[in-house]
């Protein structure tokens, strides 16, 4: 059988790029803006990879050109803005080297297959950003890509030696002011008159885009044991939170805190259908005569003597049909019954009772992810014709997020969004709700000066190629939020951006 799962890559050429804008009159009337109660002589962001630019799987220099902390300070020159610094990269591959040795990948571009598929690829090159030759002097954006809320507080998380063995971060590596320094050290040391502060993401992100297989750290206080894959306690999270808050917004300073998307809504978890086994009615029959056994006996007997729930017995049957079919998937959060299978009265072979141990089918509450298309209806054993993943081979775990793990991340993220919206209330600062700002890109799209932005995969425009992050288009979208809160909080009369002026996804892009 062979690849069965085709998807909406194949999309029309045309149409990839919205229509362009009519624009305003330019901004330069001198004195027509102004910064209200806020001082932006001196802007600092501090964040994570949302902050520094990051889109299409890597950070490179047009990225952080269109990053909104720099959409955001060229709109604060018209209102008594100063210079804004970055620690550009070298070129626009986006990888990264350690003394020669390439330590992360070029970032994706769109290309089209030879069966004339348009979708993602790394693109090729060797970087010239090598990590161990350290940029000086001080950055106004600090936002750094992989950062979690407690990274900002550590010390030594840009020690070039400890990027190998994963103790250190490699884009901090480039510009810590040393090798013991701190994230927000180095951000409040070049004493801010405004900041903006938009972290919490990554707290999540990696647990679910690694399909739930960390931890949720919940109740446990102590970040130095958590794994990079893991939930970050709610606690941990407001006590370091609250810290950079105090320290940024020390002596009256204004700022803009940001709270956490939903992340389940961005094309990561989106652009994968759940039913994306098609199947004629004489395979299904077939395939549903292979599990006939295991679903009238097998699992009711399991749960007639306890060994697992009904509701789990129910949810691990197995059925196919004529049609758009949910794939089969292993699932760690299920019992374990391998052991118990090659047992009485069962005594099936270990490799049977391997497959069957966690196995499932994907519902309609489960998130696949956008990296499972590269694997999911393709026969890894040409010998094996019949050994196709999602059919008679499941879809490994890391591939999908059920929806016990997207509740996880649900409690987590409330909590986080909780915490930031009080200290922001506390603190008088501005706010910007992206929860609610993203989302809407999800659930039609916004309207801009010439076409609508959405989160859908390529061709809505708003998403850069790894369904992660935004596009320059969609980072744009974010300044303006941005720039909104600070007029209404502060007010000023910032001049927003035409969201048309920024590019998006299309086939010449490399």
């Amino acid at each position: 059988m062979k690849n069965i799962l085709k998807y909406s890559f194949a999309l029309l050429a045309v149409g990839l790029v919205g229509c362009e804008p009519e624009f305003d009159s330019p901004v330069t009337d001198e004195g027509f803006y102004n910064s209200g109660s806020a001082n932006l002589s001196n802007y600092v962001a501090v964040g994570n990879s949302l902050t520094a630019g990051y889109e299409s799987g890597a950070l490179y220099r047009t990225g952080q050109e269109n990053s909104y902390p720099n959409i955001m300070a060229k709109q604060f020159a018209h209102a008594g803005g100063g210079e804004f610094t970055q620690p550009l990269m070298n070129d626009n591959l986006g990888g990264l080297l350690l003394n020669g040795t390439p330590i992360a990948p070029n970032r994706f571009v769109l290309a089209v297959d030879a069966n004339g598929n348009p979708g993602p690829v790394r693109l090729e090159g060797t970087p010239s950003t090598d990590i161990a030759n350290k940029l000086s002097g001080s950055f106004n954006n600090m936002g750094v890509p992989g950062a979690k809320s407690y990274h900002l507080v550590a010390q030594g998380y840009g020690n070039v030696a400890g990027v190998p063995v994963g103790a250190a971060n490699p884009y901090y590596a480039r510009f810590a002011s040393s090798e013991s320094a701190t994230v927000i050290g180095d951000a409040v040391g070049q004493n801010p008159t405004f900041f903006s502060l938009w972290i919490g993401n990554n707290d999540i992100l990696s647990y679910a885009t690694s399909g739930g297989s960390g931890v949720d750290q919940t109740g446990n206080f102590d970040p130095r044991t958590y794994g990079p894959n893991d939930i970050t306690d709610p606690n941990v999270f407001a006590q370091v939170y609250s810290e950079q808050v105090n320290l940024l917004a020390r002596e009256g300073v204004k700022g803009v805190l940001a709270n956490i998307p939903e992340i389940t809504s961005i094309p990561y978890f989106t652009t994968v259908p759940t039913q994306a086994i098609p199947l004629d009615a004489a395979t299904a029959a077939q395939l549903n005569a292979q599990f006939a056994l295991y679903n009238t006996q097998v699992l009711p007997g399991l749960a007639a003597a306890s060994v697992i729930s009904q509701e789990e017995a129910a949810m691990r049957m197995i059925n196919f049909s004529a049609g758009q079919n949910f794939p089969i998937m292993t699932d760690d959060d299920l019992t374990n019954l391998t052991q118990i299978l090659m047992g009485q009265p069962f005594n099936l072979p270990a490799p049977i009772a391997g497959l069957l141990g966690q196995l499932r089918q994907v519902n309609a509450d489960d998130l696949i992810v956008l990296t499972a298309s590269s694997v999911l209806g393709t026969t890894p054993d040409p010998s094996n014709p019949q050994g196709v993943i999602g059919v008679s081979i499941p879809l490994s775990d890391e591939f999908v997020l059920a929806a016990s793990e997207q509740a996880r991340i649900s409690a987590a993220s409330t909590a986080y969004n909780a915490t930031i919206k009080a200290l922001a209330n506390a603190k008088g600062l501005a706010f910007v709700d992206s929860k609610s700002a993203l989302s809407r890109l999800a659930s039609g799209g916004i309207a801009y000066d010439g076409g609508v932005l959405t989160s859908q995969f390529v061709t809505g425009g708003g998403f850069s190629l790894d369904g992660v992050h935004p596009s320059p288009r969609g980072y744009a979208y974010i300044a303006n939020l941005m720039i909104q809160a600070i007029n209404s909080t502060y007010s000023a009369t910032i001049p927003s951006v035409h969201i048309g002026n920024y590019p998006t996804i299309t086939l010449t892009n490399n």
